[in-house]
């Protein structure tokens, strides 16, 4: 692979990351070919996620000044990041020089309180959506959105569909449908409820329960994060 140009990946690890998020497109862009791809952290202790296990971090904020893509997943975790002065000066300064500046799910909204979608097309997970516009981001019920160099996949399974279309972009299609073969991506759920629009009002209203018992300041606190950067 050393004959293609080589390419940098930096993925956002936090806690209580949604781990699919991350794992899944860190899997498909670990077949880059000619790629370095770091999970980065404040430091190298093990991060809880929200499936209850941890995951190493490869390197440190200080240690990955730069990265031709930035990543950054999502998860009920992503509250706490856009508090996190530290954290959000990574993801400005990476995203301010990256080639690629994406995100899956939520990790959208990230994106968006570190002032990266102001005045760009977005997705994020279907629950979310309706926060994007608090910084600026005009939100599309997709499953990827490509504008300019901005990435963004919507909820969680929707990250190997991204990472497969970014992919497509940096190395060709015919590259990326190479490793969608070899990673045998080929689904067929068991029940058509992948979305509110098929899966019902009395699901919805079921899931949106959970989510408000889980994250029940996340609008106040997006809207606090939307005021710091002067969009309301």
């Amino acid at each position: 692979m050393a004959s293609i140009p080589p390419i940098s990946v930096a993925f956002l690890l936090f806690p209580n990351v949604t781990q699919l998020d991350l794992t899944g497109p860190a899997q498909v862009l670990s077949r880059l070919g000619n790629v370095t791809l770091d999970l980065v952290w404040k430091d190298r202790d093990p991060v809880t996620t929200d499936a209850g296990f941890a995951i190493m971090p490869t390197a440190t904020f200080a240690q990955v000044p730069r990265a031709d893509i930035l990543c950054v997943p999502g998860g009920m975790g992503v509250t706490e990041v856009i508090a996190d002065d530290e954290a959000m000066a990574w993801v400005r300064a990476v995203g301010a020089e990256a080639n690629w500046v994406t995100s899956v799910c939520t990790g959208s909204l990230i994106l968006g309180a570190a002032g990266l979608l102001n005045g760009y097309r977005a997705a994020t997970h279907w629950s979310w959506r309706d926060y994007l516009a608090m910084f600026g981001a005009e939100m599309v019920p997709e499953r990827v959105v490509i504008d300019r160099n901005r990435v963004t996949g919507g909820g969680v399974t929707a990250g190997i569909d991204f990472a497969l279309t970014l992919m497509a972009e940096v190395r060709g299609p015919d590259f990326a449908k190479a490793v969608q073969l070899s990673l045998e991506y080929d689904p067929a759920p068991p029940f058509d409820a992948g979305s509110p629009e098929k899966a019902g009002p009395e699901l919805v209203a079921t899931y949106q329960r959970r989510v408000a018992q889980l994250a029940p300041d996340r609008e106040a606190q997006f809207r606090a994060a939307a005021a710091r950067l002067g969009f309301f």
